[in-house]
């Protein structure tokens, strides 16, 4: 875990998100539209890739975003860097809202925030030489001029641990750890704030991922840079980030700092995707996945979206949609498991077993007519 998850996190947060949706509509052809058309049925049904995410980044934290494979990750990371818009909601910069940014404001959020792909590769321009890849953009916006530009990759290259003279190879001449730090030395050209990390060392191996890793932080301490890291292992979050969110289908159900949500998780799908974590130990483990895939995102399940995976489930996740609550200090859960808890009220053990006699909803008794 990051040491400066130790600190105290400022007041005014650097980036903002309120009620932030994307939706995606699916094409239908000619023939799809006469199929529709001649069964009664009306357009297709727009995808929720992400359906309302309320977050705040504070400076130079490493706040994660955990979840499987189509929950919404990339998407809202896309969104937090302004390379697609939001359907509906804002992403806030700085206090002002990215949707209303003109001239000077914009290209200030444009260049502030940063990315970096999840595949080294093809993220890379293969016809380009390293020198261009990482020195046409400060040049473009004025940040160093043509002259200068040679010895600014140069000492890029070296602040990512790379030899400044590979800047005149190609991108097919190096590693995947080397592509990868070169797309790192790519986004701190423009000298960001934000770096969001879309699954950066996913496709690492392990020693490798450790170096990127070890990169990052250095790199965020030399540059003062804070960091959107996107992934879906729960062991790597654990090493570099300040908080975690855990999203599915769209939606945040837990957000907490990290030494919290490994120790005392909150909600039913943080719990399962914990006891999956690999362990060092000599000893038999009995492993439960999680039950089912994760629903369409076209067709959400009614309620609470994890109900028709969750062992812990009652009648009322099936038609009544759980919020993100405090349930301690900073710790934010979506679980009707957790109702009757706050900042201030009972303590739970990270087997949820407490939890489930917290709830004041009781489910109402059938009638004779239904009994029988």
């Amino acid at each position: 875990m990051s040491s400066h998850a130790q600190d105290v996190l400022p007041s005014t947060p650097i980036l903002v998100t309120e009620g932030l949706r994307r939706d995606f509509s699916q094409p239908a052809d000619f023939i799809d539209r006469i199929g529709r058309t001649l069964r009664r049925r009306g357009a297709p049904l727009p995808v929720q890739a992400v359906a309302g995410v309320d977050l705040e980044v504070f400076h130079r934290e490493v706040l994660a975003i955990v979840g499987e494979s189509g929950c919404g990750k990339t998407t809202l990371g896309r969104m937090l860097t302004g390379i697609i818009p939001p359907t509906a909601g804002r992403v806030l910069y700085r206090g002002s809202d990215v949707t209303h940014m003109r001239g000077a404001e914009r290209r200030a959020y444009e260049l502030g925030v940063q990315m970096i792909f999840q595949d080294p590769f093809s993220s890379l321009n293969p016809r380009m030489r390293v020198r261009d890849i990482v020195g046409e953009a400060p040049v473009v916006h004025g940040l160093v001029s043509r002259a200068e530009r040679d010895d600014y990759v140069c000492e890029l290259l070296q602040k990512v641990g790379l030899d400044p003279d590979y800047r005149e190879r190609y991108p097919h001449q190096f590693s995947g750890g080397q592509r990868q730090r070169i797309g790192v030395a790519r986004a701190l050209a423009l000298k960001p704030d934000i770096i969001v990390c879309d699954e950066a060392v996913a496709a690492l191996d392990v020693s490798i991922q450790a170096q990127v890793l070890n990169l990052f932080m250095d790199l965020r301490r030399d540059f003062d840079l804070t960091y959107v890291f996107i992934s879906h292992n729960l062991g790597v979050v654990s090493h570099i980030s300040d908080r975690v969110a855990i999203m599915y289908l769209g939606r945040i159900v837990e957000l907490a700092p990290t030494e919290q949500v490994f120790a005392d998780a909150a909600h039913p799908y943080t719990q399962a995707l914990l006891k999956e974590l690999p362990v060092l130990s000599a000893g038999k483990r009995q492993f439960d996945p999680i039950v089912g895939e994760l629903p369409s995102p076209a067709d959400p399940p009614p309620g609470c979206t994890f109900h028709p995976r969750c062992p812990l489930a009652m009648a009322r996740c099936r038609v009544e949609r759980p919020m993100l609550r405090e349930v301690s200090d900073s710790h934010w859960s979506a679980c009707h498991l957790n109702d009757g808890m706050g900042p201030t009220g009972a303590q739970r053990n990270g087997a949820g077993t407490e939890v489930a006699t917290l709830s004041p909803y009781v489910e109402p008794e059938k009638n004779s007519t239904e009994a029988a």
